[in-house]
């Protein structure tokens, strides 16, 4: 059976994933919600960088939802409660990538409540992913599969994070603000909340009763401007950021799900690198794993912007890939306790 599907907004991660559904035989683009209205109006295809689809984006929510999709596929940069209310109730399931695993931290327990109550109502299924967090805590949860003892959980992504062309989510986490800002730290903190869901997801599917989850941070600041094109990292402000956050029992950490990111090439040293994805499960055994993220061997690239490419199908095509699951769960928000495993159906070629 073929899934109808709506592409809510055609930004970097929204343009993969639309491309995504297009190419997928099980799915099927039904419509597109356009934010601006500039976009409002125009093919799908113009929007996507390709040739015209015959569909037009829209800016009208009730008219895309009397299409009656099976799923929205939901990538804005920032998400919007009242907005995913009113797509759940009208019956239709969503899996996001805006930055909600459980929602509980993003959007605080009283609006996690409400989409719950939505959900019910409509009797729709509310999922979310990416990358890290999201797919990184499904592998730590499968690496924990070979495990008699798991005593602590530690994720880290280590990435050059200039080819994320987005200054806003740049700023967000606190890079080029001032190094002595009294506000840093509480600004890193709200930026990387979602990071605090992944914990709860993991926590859950392990049955460990956690007594708190807290943030920390360190900084290294630019040795000199870098100059990113679509952004600037001044010199003496930050350019490179380490974030854990830490799930205790007692005062015993759990799990240290964290980032370590630079932007630019003149940042204060040492602050090395490892362009991966490091997870280690502490316990009977120990494993560890090495993610790196590499083009296909016919890719190419002729700026950094092209490079991007990789990061956004990656942050998006969890969700994709979920959506046949999502639509058969029952009402509720899931995560990837909830649901079966969610492979790359239709997409081996």
């Amino acid at each position: 059976m073929t899934l109808k599907v709506i592409q809510w907004t055609t930004g970097n991660v929204g343009r993969q994933t639309a491309l995504a559904v297009l190419a997928n035989p099980g799915l099927e683009l039904v419509g597109c919600y356009a934010w601006s209205n500039s976009k409002s109006g125009k093919d799908v295809g113009e929007l996507l960088g390709m040739e015209p689809i015959g569909l037009a984006a829209s800016n009208d929510i009730d008219q895309l939802l009397a299409l009656q999709p099976d799923c929205v596929c939901y990538t804005p940069l920032w998400g919007d409660v009242d907005e995913l209310c009113h797509i759940l109730e009208a019956g239709v399931n969503v899996v996001t990538s805006a930055h909600f695993i459980t929602g509980s931290r993003v959007y605080g327990e009283s609006n996690q409540g409400r989409l719950q109550e939505a959900c019910q109502r409509g009797n729709a299924s509310l999922f979310g992913s990416g990358m890290h967090p999201g797919f990184s805590n499904l592998m730590a949860l499968a690496t924990t599969a070979a495990c008699s003892q798991v005593e602590k959980i530690t994720i880290l992504e280590s990435q050059d994070a200039s080819g994320y062309a987005s200054a806003e989510t740049q700023r967000s986490v606190g890079f080029d603000h001032p190094m002595d800002a009294d506000y840093l730290l509480e600004l890193s903190r709200k930026g990387s909340v979602v990071f605090a869901e992944g914990i709860e997801l993991m926590a859950s599917a392990l049955r460990v009763e956690l007594d708190d989850i807290r943030f920390e941070a360190r900084y290294a600041a630019a040795t000199a401007d870098n100059e990113l094109g679509f952004m600037t990292i001044r010199k003496g402000h930050v350019a490179g950021i380490e974030g854990h956050w830490l799930g205790l029992v007692g005062e015993r950490t759990v799990f240290d799900v964290g980032y370590k990111w630079k932007m630019g090439q003149h940042v204060e040293q040492p602050w090395p690198i490892d362009h991966a994805y490091l997870l280690e499960v502490q316990g009977m055994p120990t494993m560890k794993l090495r993610m790196e993220i590499h083009p296909p061997k016919d890719f190419v690239a002729n700026s950094l912007q092209d490079y991007m490419q990789l990061g956004m199908v990656i942050t998006g095509l969890p969700v994709v890939n979920a959506i046949p699951a999502v639509v058969a769960a029952t009402a509720g928000i899931k995560n990837y306790a909830d649901l079966p495993i969610t492979p790359a159906a239709g997409f081996v070629f």
